[in-house]
């Protein structure tokens, strides 16, 4: 399994820091006894590998260096790739960064590197080969992709960033296999696409006839990428008892 992890953005939302915000240290290494601060973005790598990723690739902006000078080229047990988003053209551009490494029947997992999310396993609960969706509930779906359900999982539609929205579940990591990828890859590609976000992408794959779960397992989820979601990171993980005493 490979997973994506896109972490290109400039993180105008809590600079300025010295650093990418994906390297904001949330919490300790219990294995130290919690005395060597955590990046945020070792998380999802966690939990990726917990789902059985062995291959990792980030997908990085020019200037941010400091990510491939943290993780090196391999990290909890899997092997760290690495592709450069040159321009800032949103996360499907920086998804795709990273689609000439993964084999067609490969399984593939996306997340978003500031976040905190539990349960760790929460990745391993979602099917193979099948475009799915890692589901938790928020107070406001308005910040985020709401997506709606039927009664069998199967997803209806993503409503990207709207306000009034029928649900609060967002997603928070996606899974598929390469096939998959490439076929969203190639609906993208069509001229009067280009999407940014994930969610009208696939709205357009559903409207094709294509499907998709989503998988409302998760309990909790945290946007660190503002001063605010920090503070409730925080609040999170030591309610996991998972931040030094």
């Amino acid at each position: 399994m490979w997973g994506i992890i896109p972490a290109a953005g400039l993180g105008t939302r809590i600079q300025p820091l010295a650093f990418s915000k994906e390297l904001l240290p949330v919490g300790g290494h219990p294995e130290y006894s919690y005395d060597r601060p955590k990046a945020v973005s070792e998380y999802l790598l966690q939990r990726m590998v917990q789902a059985g990723a062995r291959n990792i690739c980030f997908v990085i902006a020019p200037g941010k260096a400091d990510i491939l000078n943290y993780f090196g080229g391999s990290a909890y047990g899997a092997r760290i790739f690495y592709a450069v988003q040159q321009q800032p053209q949103g996360l499907c551009n920086a998804i795709f960064q990273a689609i000439e490494m993964i084999p067609p029947d490969d399984q593939v997992c996306v997340g978003l590197p500031d976040t905190i999310w539990f349960p760790e396993d929460g990745l391993k609960m979602l099917p193979d080969n099948v475009l799915s969706f890692l589901l938790f509930p928020v107070e406001r779906p308005e910040h985020f992709d709401a997506v709606l359900t039927d009664s069998s999982d199967r997803v209806t539609k993503i409503c990207v960033k709207e306000k009034g929205v029928e649900t609060n579940w967002i997603w928070g990591a996606v899974k598929m296999n390469g096939r998959i990828l490439r076929q969203l890859h190639q609906l993208w590609c069509t001229p009067e696409r280009n999407d940014e976000y994930l969610g009208t992408l696939v709205n357009a794959y559903l409207a094709n006839g294509n499907t998709a779960c989503g998988l409302k397992v998760g309990q909790a989820y945290v946007d660190v990428g503002t001063l605010h979601g920090y503070r409730e990171a925080l609040r999170l993980l030591d309610a996991q008892n998972l931040v030094s005493p």
